[in-house]
């Protein structure tokens, strides 16, 4: 790998000589290949799989599957996901103890929202925003597969926040970087890099903790991440987060064997480092910091506990019985019926909901539960993805072969003795989706978009499980 020679001499003296050698001799080798389990939909480990020591689900695994043509993958029962990402975990699990409303700004593709999403106490509210357009959708997807009904995806630009006001108990801040952590995985990132480009990114990094800073609690925690090494956007930026937006920089405990850097600025305050010739994983930096003052909102805990006792004050849309037959404990749900689409959304934090709705771009929220068209209800894809499905549907299990040409969206057989309707299609047990049968014929509803487009398959086709 051919590194620019500023970043030689700028990370060569951060490191130090020695380290610096260590750290350039890893650049050259193959990174490792993880994922993280969905525990909601599979508790299993794939074969061959080692752990990551600091995430619970997350798995290295000893080489890269096809992930495109693994129908688990498209089934929402595991993300791929870099390991050193998934450090957020001991970050939510030993500072967030009850339901919170917990917002992560810059959210795309969805490694980190669906890993928060699933160890945030039972009763949370995840708002996973993304600024850029053609990035939004991934997110959406991603989320929509891991299925928790609990999460909303918006597309808006951070300043848009604030007049929201201090809503969020915890906001995430993986802000863009420079991404020199990437550079083993990503040749542009090298050839984009410059002394200059880090300037710049440090500033905007300011500007978008500044946005959105007013929108987190007193008392409330900010999680500033990046995928770099150098000190301007991570520990500098610390640093002024603390002196100029009032906050107190927080420790998260970590084991000796994890082999997690420190700071390497000269600061007196915790930050957390992952650098690829101590760590197996990829380049990382977070801290954790709380914002000063006190607040006089309820905490969420409490407030969650309250709304869903009472039930919200929202009067829920009057929508078809057979809607609601479709979801899990529907009377934990407010069903919205508008734009010809039927969506289930955890009641206790419906109020929220609808100030989301009524000042941002909500590209998703809850469970699309159905779409109307005519007299007809047509369950949607992400009724088939959610964990709070209700068990109402036949389901048929299909092979290898067939589920690949179900996710090309492709004309689907079913055994005659299919009854006709809306059927679940399976893969080991696992919803890929749904057809409509209608007796000479099976209609697949797959998502067009989302389908595989690749015409072939590999030669050799490696599964997770």
């Amino acid at each position: 790998m051919n590194l620019p020679v500023d970043f030689i001499t700028r990370t060569g003296g951060l490191l130090g000589e020695g380290q610096f050698a260590a750290f350039r001799e890893a650049l050259a080798k193959e990174p490792p290949v993880s994922i993280r389990m969905n525990r909601l939909k599979m508790d299993a480990v794939p074969a061959g799989g080692r752990q990551v020591p600091w995430c619970g689900s997350g798995y290295y695994l000893a080489s890269r599957p096809t992930f495109t043509f693994d129908p688990l993958f498209h089934a929402g029962c595991y993300y791929v996901q870099e390991a050193s990402s998934m450090f957020l975990e001991q970050v939510l699990t030993q500072y967030v103890h009850e339901p919170v409303v917990m917002l992560d700004l810059c959210a795309a593709p969805g490694g980190k929202s669906t890993l928060a999403r699933s160890v945030l106490p039972e009763g949370s509210l995840l708002v996973a925003n993304e600024v850029m357009r053609n990035r939004v959708q991934v997110l959406a997807e991603n989320v929509t597969k891991w299925g928790h009904p609990g999460t909303v995806v918006l597309n808006n630009d951070p300043a848009d926040f604030v007049p929201l006001g201090e809503l969020f108990d915890v906001i995430l801040t993986d802000v863009p970087c420079s991404g020199e952590g990437m550079f083993r995985k990503d040749p542009v990132a090298v050839e984009e890099w410059s002394v200059e480009n880090v300037t710049l990114c440090w500033q905007r990094q300011r500007r978008i903790v500044r946005d959105i800073w007013h929108c987190l609690k007193p008392g409330g925690l900010l999680v500033y991440s990046t995928c770099t090494y150098n000190r301007e956007e991570n520990e500098d930026n610390v640093a002024w987060i603390a002196e100029e937006l009032g906050a107190e920089v927080l420790p998260v405990e970590v084991q000796p064997g994890w082999n997690i850097s420190g700071n390497l600025a000269g600061k007196d305050f915790p930050v957390y480092r992952f650098l690829p010739h101590r760590t197996e994983g990829e380049g990382l930096f977070m801290a954790v910091l709380r914002k000063s003052g006190e607040t006089d909102a309820a905490p969420c805990g409490k407030l969650y506990r309250e709304r869903r006792g009472k039930g919200g004050k929202s009067k829920p849309s009057v929508v078809p019985k057979e809607a609601k037959a479709w979801v899990k404990q529907a009377d934990d749900y407010s069903f919205v019926a508008g734009q010809n689409k039927i969506t289930a959304f955890p009641v206790a934090y419906q109020e929220i909901y609808e100030r989301l709705r009524d000042t941002m771009h909500v590209v998703y929220g809850g469970i699309q539960v159905a779409e109307v068209k005519g007299k007809d209800l047509i369950p949607s894809h992400s009724l088939a993805m959610s964990v709070c499905r209700e068990d109402v549907f036949s389901s048929v299990e299909v092979n290898y072969e067939q589920a690949i040409a179900y996710l090309r969206k492709e004309s689907v057989v079913l055994p005659s003795d299919m009854p006709k309707g809306y059927i679940l299609i399976r893969y080991k047990g696992m919803v890929l989706g749904l057809v409509k049968n209608i007796g000479n014929r099976a209609n697949n509803l797959y998502p067009q978009e989302w389908r595989i487009r690749s015409g072939y398959l590999p030669e050799q086709v490696v599964c997770v499980l």
